[in-house]
């Protein structure tokens, strides 16, 4: 099928799908390790299976790249990461996601990289980095603090230059921006999250453009045995259908839920990039964040995000984000009716 003329709304529904006559509208779950000898496939780790392909060609096709599914979001970075020299440079914000910081520090550690925390803020910083690093690690809006980077800008800066530039997707989803259009070298997703949406998968997806590092990319998954299960391929491509209107509900609940805690007392600051389903807010301190998260009661209180259900969680009590706000609390906004929402948070804030 053409997708040249269809909105990215509906290439979450149609693509990634059989298309002949007698063959099952959904690809069907194919768990399977190895193939008959003489076709294209021979083993699944190496060659992909079909459950894997179907996500792929439909995350591809809204990205405009070429995608390669992994078992992760973690072993999408870890994936990038196995593509540098050693004594590579990276720069990567101060505030983003603690695994990917983690996963960096440990190579730095190692001596197998140099890492430059940057402030998400300093457009200047960005830019000069894409001069002298080897790989510009951007999320846009950032986990947990929602600061949103200029990935073009960061992108004309590195042209002509031997930085890579990276994006970490999973907040905007490929619905919000395709980071590749605006000139980034490959993106990244925790399909776990808001793609998947139903807190039920772990999954991570890499797209680029460029023939030669998708190669590289599936090389890496193959050499590292990062592959993902042909269940949470068939869910993640399940969940990817209903993202256009489970996004789309969630960002307007969270425009309404974001100006409500903007106007109360006890909120000291709001962060809502104006898009999407993701909200921080500040109270005065850990202990006040603390009793707020407790004291929901049909807001979960949870790590991850991007289900149907809402769910806060504190994060600076993670050792990897202890550097953020302490009264920070992340709101990943679901699909409950928002005058319950807020019901829930007007009773927790007291």
């Amino acid at each position: 099928m053409d997708f040249e003329d269809w909105s990215p709304r509906t290439r979450a529904v149609a693509a990634g799908r059989p298309q002949e006559p007698g063959e099952p509208l959904n690809t069907p779950i194919v768990p399977v390790s190895t193939f008959h000898a003489g076709g294209a496939r021979a083993y699944s780790r190496e060659d992909g299976t079909p459950s894997w392909a179907a996500l792929e060609e439909a995350i591809g096709l809204l990205e405009g790249g070429h995608a390669t599914a992994f078992a992760s979001g973690i072993a999408t970075a870890a994936a990038v990461i196995d593509l540098l020299p050693v004594g590579a440079e990276v720069a990567v914000p101060r505030f983003s996601y603690a695994g990917t910081r983690g996963l960096l520090g440990h190579a730095a550690k190692n001596g197998r990289l140099r890492a430059v925390e940057l402030e998400p803020s300093d457009l200047a910083a960005w830019t000069a980095a894409a001069e002298w690093a080897d790989l510009v690690w951007l999320e846009s809006p950032t986990n947990p603090t929602l600061d949103v980077i200029d990935i073009k800008a960061v992108a004309d800066a590195a042209e002509g230059h031997l930085a890579k530039v990276v994006v970490d997707n999973t907040f905007a989803t490929p619905l919000g921006q395709q980071p590749l259009a605006l000139g980034a070298d490959i993106v990244v997703h925790s399909a776990t999250k808001l793609i998947g949406g139903h807190s039920d998968l772990l999954l991570g997806l890499t797209v680029t453009k460029d023939e030669e590092l998708a190669k590289a990319l599936r090389d890496a998954r193959t050499r590292n045995g990062a592959t993902p299960g042909a269940l949470e391929a068939y869910l993640a491509l399940r969940g990817l259908r209903t993202l256009p209107v489970r996004l789309t509900e969630a960002s307007r609940s969270a425009e309404f839920l974001a100006e409500r805690l903007g106007q109360h007392p006890n909120v000291t600051r709001v962060r809502y990039p104006g898009s999407g389903q993701m909200i921080a807010f500040e109270l005065d301190g850990a202990e006040a964040a603390d009793a707020v998260c407790a004291g929901l009661r049909l807001i979960r209180h949870a790590t991850s995000l991007g289900g149907v259900e809402s769910c806060v969680e504190r994060r600076a009590w993670l050792a990897g984000d202890a550097h953020v706000p302490p009264g920070l609390v992340r709101f990943s906004v679901g699909l409950e009716d928002p005058e319950d929402l807020w019901r829930d948070l007007q009773r927790a804030l007291g």
